[in-house]
């Protein structure tokens, strides 16, 4: 797979929102991002609060924008709070730096776009994204440090 589709982008979605289901997560919103930062697919589930699809877009976006992992950007922004603040004022969108923000790999390993999950906690959040990509056969990377 050379490109994000819309179809995989919805399957995605729709996992997450399945996995979630299975251990009675909050209700969540699930983002879609291309590997150029572009929206393919947003869900919110009943319940989600208002602010969650920019929460979602913001992790998804934050690990495509800097090449990783939301779990590893918030390691990062702990070390670098000033250099997260003016990335948030130069970007054409909000980076937010906490897991839950998952970059999604080919075979080879490379970008084809990013989930972003808010709802429940960070761990949860980044528990469904990635169960949903490794249900379409991609692999994830949360920027889980080994």
């Amino acid at each position: 797979m050379s490109a994000l589709t819309l179809k995989v982008a919805l399957n995605l979605t729709a996992q997450a929102l399945s996995a979630a289901r299975q251990i009675n997560a909050a209700p969540l919103t699930v983002a879609v991002l291309d590997s150029s930062g572009y929206l393919l697919a947003l869900q919110r589930e009943d319940g989600a609060s208002l602010l969650r699809p920019s929460i979602a877009i913001g992790k998804a976006w934050g690990a495509i924008a800097l090449g990783k992992g939301s779990r590893l950007l918030a390691l990062d922004a702990q070390q670098r709070p000033s250099f997260y603040a003016a990335l948030n004022g130069m970007g054409r969108g909000d980076i937010v730096p906490v897991p839950g923000g998952v970059l999604i790999l080919d075979e080879a390993g490379n970008v084809l776009g990013a989930v972003g999950i808010s709802g429940d906690t960070s761990d949860i959040d980044e528990q469904c994204a990635i169960s949903a990509v490794e249900a379409q056969g991609l692999r994830a990377d949360a920027g889980v440090v080994a």
